[in-house]
């Protein structure tokens, strides 16, 4: 029997996953898949022996206090991969520990494969040598990766945007129901980390008291308990948790506001006006912002290679821009808008990417 590892440390790493087995049990049936990730890969039949819940660390200083519990991970996923001894360990974005597992995975004589590249043209340009030293073969999924790779001696495979597939599988539940469809509906879509939502959620919160004629809805993803919401929400009457129906709230809000990341494209795949808002402890941004060499944050932004979607970021992130940019984005998204939206999901379509990474990873 084949036996495959995979390692996801995020939510959306575990959506990909997710897809990503199931078409490697479709054209394997007898394989057998063991890895870090959550309920999404566990429902396809990958054994999950470390959760979500143990990985989710972002921001230098963050990661810092965190240190103990990062080194205990490494070690625990050392010895799992030792016992269960695969033919290859399928790396799913998450470079800061999956870069480093990959080294020693490669000196192990394992195979190792990173699908979703480290975002190495924003920052960390280091990086290209462990990539081009420790990963036999690398699978991209945004369109302008695959020349900046090959520019700097690498060779990667494009396999398209997994979330075009993803979106293409959602079918809307018809329990689904906004409670004030007739208002002005906002989404908020604060992170997925718990440092995220700390900084980001309470300026969301405080522009949604002073717009009380709309509604707002925070998009819970799965591995977080409402209970990290409530403790903002607890007093604003006009905001709303929605749980598990993330895709079924997009095609359904007029605007939202969204945390950099696979969000803002998932915001702009369902044609949905967005204003990308972030903002983090100050020590992180300022050696964030020596660091990171793009112009942008937004996915959205970074494909097009200019401002497509505004960005709020730290300091911009105040009640005054959010309400400024909140009500022109409510007046001016039209018709050349979602022609640009329609532009992206072209850039990044190709025929099931979850399929052409899983072709990939069996052959080797």
């Amino acid at each position: 029997m084949d036996k495959v590892f995979i390692l996801a440390g995020e939510p959306s790493g575990d959506l990909h996953g997710s897809l990503l087995a199931k078409q490697l049990f479709l054209q394997h049936p007898n394989l057998e898949i063991k890895g870090w990730g959550g309920d999404s890969m566990k429902s396809q039949g990958v054994e999950i022996l470390r959760t979500l819940d143990h990985l989710a660390f972002m921001g230098f200083i963050e990661v810092a206090k965190k240190f103990s519990t990062i080194f205990q991970n490494f070690r625990l996923c050392k010895k799992q991969i030792t016992e269960f001894d695969p033919d290859v360990i399928v790396f799913i974005d998450y470079p800061g520990f999956n870069l480093r597992m990959a080294k020693w995975a490669k000196s192990k004589g394992f195979k190792t494969i990173q699908y979703i590249a480290p975002a190495v043209w924003a920052w960390k340009e280091g990086r290209l040598k462990t990539i081009k030293k420790y990963v036999d073969e690398l699978l991209v999924i945004l369109p302008f990766e695959k020349e900046y790779f090959y520019e700097n001696g690498i060779e990667a495979h494009y396999v398209g945007h997994p979330l075009v597939e993803e979106i293409s599988l959602w079918k809307e539940d018809p329990i689904f129901k906004l409670p004030n469809a007739k208002k002005v509906n906002i989404g908020l879509f604060p992170g997925s980390r718990l440092q995220e939502i700390k900084y980001i959620l309470p300026d969301l919160i405080q522009l949604a008291k002073s717009n009380l004629s709309y509604q707002f809805y925070i998009a819970v993803p799965k591995h977080l308990d409402l209970d990290v919401y409530t403790e903002y929400t607890a007093d604003v009457k006009n905001v709303d948790l929605i749980k598990d129906y993330t895709y079924d709230l997009l095609s359904k809000i007029d605007a939202a506001m969204v945390a950099s990341g696979t969000a803002t494209l998932e915001v702009a795949l369902f044609n949905v006006p967005q204003i990308v808002c972030y903002k983090t402890s100050p020590i992180s941004y300022l050696i964030a912002k020596r660091l990171v060499k793009t112009k942008y944050i937004s996915l959205v932004n970074l494909i097009f290679n200019r401002e497509v979607v505004k960005e709020l970021i730290q300091g911009d992130m105040n009640q005054e821009k959010l309400q400024k940019y909140l009500s022109l984005l409510l007046k001016s998204f039209r018709s050349n808008d979602k022609r640009i939206y329609g532009e992206l999901r072209n850039k990044l379509t190709m025929i099931n990417a979850s399929k052409k990474a899983a072709d990939i990873i069996l052959e080797v």
